[in-house]
């Protein structure tokens, strides 16, 4: 869509916040009442408020939870002044976001530029709907940090592919619909053996078992497939070319995952909580003058991370999308936000050592599980050492130490 002018675009905004007005439900304003209130979709989805799904459903139907697809694929056809325009609008009424989804984040936009045409049509608009929920089949207990070393094979069986592997880490395997996966198809090969398919997680031959983190949440996933058979139509772009759309996924990948900033940490703001349980100076500062220091030093941290977000999305939206860079997004937002949890725990004193009882409130037992679960922050979506790796060749340009 063509950039608008100034009359043109100040329409867009009255009836974009009127709309938002009349259509954001009323029970949303405030945080959630718990984590399985994010807004996943898919066909297992249940909320403690309908309202919940009501907003979802809302903004689905104008494309909005996918404002700048294509509306021939149920987005929302927007142009980048007029997304602009949304963001603020949302952010004015203190929205939640309508839909959390992979297939929004990652899968939808490499489909957009490998699927086929069918595919496209097929797969897009469920997702912008948040009808399916999708999970992601890379990781194996061999092929973690060397993706590419992946043994899921995929054999050709004429009408249909057949697949029989493991994969490891599947955030939400087990309450997902479908699944993008990376297998083998060829065993000569390394990268350009791997082929990249989608299934559902309902066909005979998929098992799920949770795995517990020290936080007491199962978020992730192992993964066994066991004589799954897919249909050939479901391959996305070449067979034995999934390695360049792995890669591309990967970026879409850490880009969101940064521009998330893993989220928060039960509603708590570091330096409201230091002040409430440290206790503040005659100046009205954060008393403990050491925490306060690095406390400040964080948040400047924070503000400059925000900035380089901002400048990053500018210049991905004036290329050919994510570059990268996104690995040096990604190893900042999840040191970023390993401290801010850490911080925060230690703010709270004794009160951040709970882990059950009436002796502390939910934000309090919160933060101390956020903490924990930040631990993984620098292993998910590409360890901390890969990204350093991938920001030191293909970004400053680095020769491997020979």
């Amino acid at each position: 869509m063509a950039d608008f002018g100034a009359t043109e675009i100040e329409t867009f905004r009255a009836e974009t916040r009127a709309w938002l007005e009349a259509n954001y439900p009323p029970s949303l304003h405030g945080p959630m009442a718990s984590e399985n209130d994010t807004p996943w979709g898919g066909r297992k989805a249940s909320y403690s408020n309908p309202d919940i799904q009501l907003w979802m459903d809302r903004m689905g139907e104008k494309g909005w939870t996918a404002p700048m697809w294509p509306k021939a694929y149920g987005g929302g056809g927007l142009s980048k002044e007029e997304n602009r325009v949304l963001e603020q609008e949302l952010r004015r009424i203190k929205a939640r976001p309508a839909l959390a989804s992979f297939g929004v984040w990652m899968l939808g936009p490499v489909l957009l530029e490998y699927a086929t045409e069918e595919q496209k049509q097929r797969f897009l608009p469920d997702i912008v709907k948040g009808k399916t929920r999708w999970c992601q089949g890379y990781s194996e207990p061999g092929a973690g940090s060397d993706l590419a070393g992946l043994q899921t094979r995929c054999e050709d069986r004429g009408d249909h592919y057949l697949i029989n592997g493991q994969k490891v880490w599947t955030s939400y395997a087990d309450q997902a619909d479908w699944i993008f996966c990376l297998v083998r198809t060829d065993t000569s090969k390394k990268h350009e053996g791997i082929s990249f398919v989608l299934f559902d997680m309902t066909s005979p031959g998929v098992e799920t078992r949770p795995i517990k983190l020290i936080s007491g949440s199962s978020p992730f996933c192992e993964t066994f497939f066991t004589d799954v058979k897919v249909p050939k139509e479901q391959l996305v772009g070449r067979l034995n070319g999934g390695w360049e759309i792995a890669k591309r996924l990967l970026q879409y990948e850490r880009q969101n995952i940064s521009a998330g900033g893993f989220g928060g940490a039960a509603g708590l703001d570091v330096v409201d909580a230091a002040k409430q349980y440290v206790g503040v100076d005659e100046k009205g500062r954060i008393e403990d003058a050491d925490l306060r220091g690095r406390i400040a030093s964080h948040k400047m941290d924070q503000a400059a991370f925000a900035l380089t977000i901002r400048r990053a999305e500018a210049e991905s939206k004036q290329g050919a999308g994510p570059s990268a860079a996104t690995s040096i997004i990604k190893y900042a937002a999840a040191k970023l936000n390993q401290e801010r949890t850490e911080l925060l725990v230690e703010a709270l004193g004794l009160q951040g050592l709970g882990w059950e009882g009436e002796g502390f409130s939910g934000e309090e037992l919160g933060a101390i599980r956020s903490m924990l679960r930040a631990k993984a922050n620098s292993i998910e979506g590409g360890t901390s050492e890969v990204n350093l790796n991938v920001v030191a060749k293909r970004v400053l340009g680095l020769l491997d130490h020979q």
